[in-house]
């Protein structure tokens, strides 16, 4: 009889509570899908989701109800808890239709009479006519996310304060210098949350029996969650050695100095994490060959923190770190919300999207706001695009899921149009989006293009609608390039989001002022969907925050060499030399941005979404009109890609006659996915047509430059000028033959 053999598993990663509730957060994915490729055994979980799942269930709704210590004070959640028989009867059934297992429930949602309702509910009325165009399950899905918050605003006032669904106790981790108000907050008592969190830990850990404990902290609204499972596996599990990555201390935690963060973990990694994980792994799991090099990793050292970094080993190139890795992950038990009508931040919260980088880096590097002195976003090395593809198909047979998130800091347009001609090569079928910046290169052609391989929509930077500002910010584009880029992908059928920048430093209330009438034309001209405004913060690795002098700021924060002991680093306070309260705009931007994203309210004069005076607009009304109106450019480069998307033509020959004379023709009928049309040219032409429109099909791996299409040409026809610009070719040029 054989005997199992149970492989200690070396490596278990976790994204702690929470992050989004409708996708894996991709971190220990891309880690997992690298240790493969050096046979590391890892498993990995959320435990986000995990923690979710079990509390909006039927019995842990009923303990939910049973153990809140506090009773409700307020109305509301004294409501709430009248219904609780209400709520545990119906959650398991909406969680399951928010999985998209239960799709018929959204019939008995919408008829408002199912599901039980508080708070979140009133606000129903105005949001009515948002949902005019939105069918049966949106609109469900969107009262079945009101139902949650209503429990959830139960949980914050009645269990545990710092409840949120996609954070968790984020106060205490954000921008903390000093580590006492969370180490305070980790000396008290578990709270109901933290239970749960446990609860799930014990039964992972016990099963895995892991040497090694990763824990990836995105966000800030992550971080008291990775010290609580730190400190649980600490005293249940002294043996497993545990270390922290991610987004979190690639950003905050740069300057660390304090010990007692050591009480939890023992190492902490910076910037990109294989071969700093890798080496730990030589660390932990074969001390008797490690020689004591590590690769941007906190440690203690005689009772001090020590930062080491004497590994020559140089980062792996990205071609080398394998594809993402979402075995482990529940995929199937993600839930999709709509929270909010915004529609860019809709497809944040709804659908599962499988996560990838273009590129390692930002190929732009420059915005004065971002933190471009930190590796992640200053070492730019893109990946080649049949690589990427590999990596797509791969994941779509791991996961069934043809969505693909591109979270890059900004998609490069060159790779973005090899990633589109490769995906049309190979017949995916695949729906794609990503974050650019708003170049000239993104051509009404290239936007064609992407469209056709799948890309349904594109968020970047217009920041602040000034060029004064846009050059101070370095960001290398100017408002009325960002109308026409915005244009061509508006009407290429790609959404377009904007981010939004408000208080940047100098700022004026006018420039305030006119950035909005910006927005307003952009919005009201079409060529924009969707956006966001968020207030102008100040971090450490920024040019901002290092040359703060330049951009007449003054730091208010003390220096941090003065703190002695330091935790997080990186947002820092500061007074603007303007002396302007940039805080006041916020909820008239807000209120503005979100009727201009329904299509209303364009007629409102400016003033009307303040309750204090502002000054007049200097902004033509018709900036935005005049701008897209000016003339394209004709001249085509010899080097520029000519691309078929169409089919093979039927053709037709015919003659015609004229005093005498006959020359013979050709009609060449095409039929594309939604009509058919024809065109007519003489024989020869056409032949030759019908044999470049072949050599130039998107399918072939081979691409021509208009250059080659003209020599091609001129072998046995004249005039290519002529015949270019003729009727038939524009014809062509409506119905997918794209100059890229």
């Amino acid at each position: 009889m054989h005997k199992t053999i149970l492989l200690k598993t070396q490596v278990f990663l976790i994204t702690p509570p929470f992050t989004q509730l409708n996708t894996p957060y991709p971190a220990t994915a891309y880690i997992k899908g690298f240790l493969n490729t050096k046979n590391i055994s890892a498993t990995q979980a959320d435990l986000g989701i995990e923690v979710i799942l079990k509390l909006f269930s039927k019995d842990g709704l009923i303990d939910l109800f049973q153990s809140n210590s506090s009773q409700p004070t307020t109305d509301n959640c004294k409501r709430i808890f009248a219904l609780q028989d209400e709520y545990i009867k119906t959650i398991d059934s909406v969680i399951a239709f928010l999985q998209g297992k239960n799709p018929t429930l959204a019939l008995q949602i919408c008829q408002e009479d199912y599901l039980p309702e508080a708070s979140r509910f009133s606000q129903l009325e105005e949001l009515d006519w948002a949902f005019g165009t939105m069918g049966t399950q949106d609109k469900a899905k969107h009262l079945a996310t009101l139902y949650l918050e209503d429990i959830s605003d139960f949980i914050v006032e009645c269990v545990d304060a710092n409840f949120g669904f996609s954070r968790y106790a984020e106060r205490l981790g954000r921008s903390a210098n000093s580590f006492d108000e969370l180490y305070a907050a980790l000396q008290e008592e578990p709270t109901y949350i933290d239970e749960v969190l446990f609860s799930l830990l014990a039964q992972r850990i016990e099963a895995i029996q892991p040497e090694l404990f990763l824990i990836s902290v995105p966000f800030p609204g992550n971080l008291y969650a990775a010290f609580r499972s730190a400190q649980w596996v600490r005293k249940y599990y002294p043996n497993t050695k545990i270390s922290m990555g991610g987004g979190f201390p690639n950003t905050e935690l740069r300057s660390l100095s304090d010990a007692r963060v050591f009480e939890f973990f023992d190492y902490i990694t910076l910037d990109d994490g294989e071969l700093p994980v890798e080496l730990l792994v030589e660390a932990v799991c074969k001390p008797e060959s490690f020689e004591g090099q590590f690769k941007r990793t906190f440690l203690l050292e005689n009772e001090k923190v020590v930062y080491k970094n004497n590994s020559l080993k140089p980062d792996y190139k990205q071609s080398e770190v394998g594809t993402p890795d979402y075995s482990d992950l529940f995929l199937d038990k993600y839930i999709s919300v709509i929270e909010i009508v915004n529609p860019m931040h809709r497809m944040w919260s709804d659908g599962r999207w499988n996560k990838l980088t273009m590129a390692h880096g930002c190929y732009w590097g420059k915005c004065t706001f971002c933190d471009i002195s930190l590796d992640y976003i200053k070492l730019y090395e893109p990946i080649a695009a049949n690589l990427l593809c590999d990596r797509m198909e791969e994941m779509i047979a791991q996961t069934g899921q043809n969505g693909f998130h591109y979270v890059d800091e900004a998609a490069p347009p060159a790779l973005m149009r090899a990633l589109a001609l490769e995906i049309l090569r190979r017949k995916l079928s695949v729906t794609w989006w990503t974050n650019i910046r708003f170049e000239k290169s993104f051509s009404a052609d290239l936007c064609l293009l992407l469209k056709a391989s799948g890309c349904i929509a594109v968020s970047g930077g217009l920041e602040v609608a000034s060029d004064r500002l846009l050059q101070l910010i370095d960001k290398g584009v100017t408002v009325e390039q960002v109308a026409k880029v915005t244009r061509n992908f508006t009407e290429a059928g790609i959404m377009v989001h904007a981010y939004l920048m408000y208080g940047y430093p100098t700022q004026t209330v006018q420039e305030t002022v006119d950035s909005l009438e910006m927005v307003r034309q952009l919005f009201e001209m079409g060529v924009l969907q969707s956006g966001f405004w968020h207030q102008f913060a100040m971090t450490a690795h920024s040019p901002v925050g290092m040359y703060p002098e330049k951009f007449g700021v003054v730091p208010t924060s003390p220096p941090l060499e003065g703190l002695g002991v330091v935790f997080a680093n990186n947002d820092i306070n500061y007074v603007d030399k303007t002396g302007i309260d940039h805080d006041k705009f916020s909820f008239g931007l807000k209120k503005s941005l979100f009727n201009f994203m329904h299509g209303i309210c364009f007629d409102y004069e400016l003033q009307d979404w303040f309750e204090f005076k502002i000054p007049k607009t200097k902004i033509h009304p018709d900036f935005i009109a005049n701008a897209l109106e000016e003339d394209e450019d004709f001249n085509i480069k010899p080097t520029a890609k000519i691309v078929w998307l169409g089919g093979k033509p039927i053709v037709e020959y015919f003659t015609k006659s004229k005093k005498g004379n006959s020359w013979e023709l050709m009609t060449l009928i095409f039929h594309d996915k939604k009509e058919s049309f024809s065109i007519q040219t003489g024989k020869n032409e056409g032949e030759w047509l019908v044999q470049i429109l072949e050599k130039i099909s998107v399918s072939k791996s081979k691409t021509y430059s208009f250059k080659e299409i003209k020599s091609d040409f001129e072998t046995n026809l004249e005039d290519f000028e002529l015949f270019w610009y003729s009727k038939p070719v524009n014809t062509l040029r409506e119905f997918g033959l794209l100059i890229l």
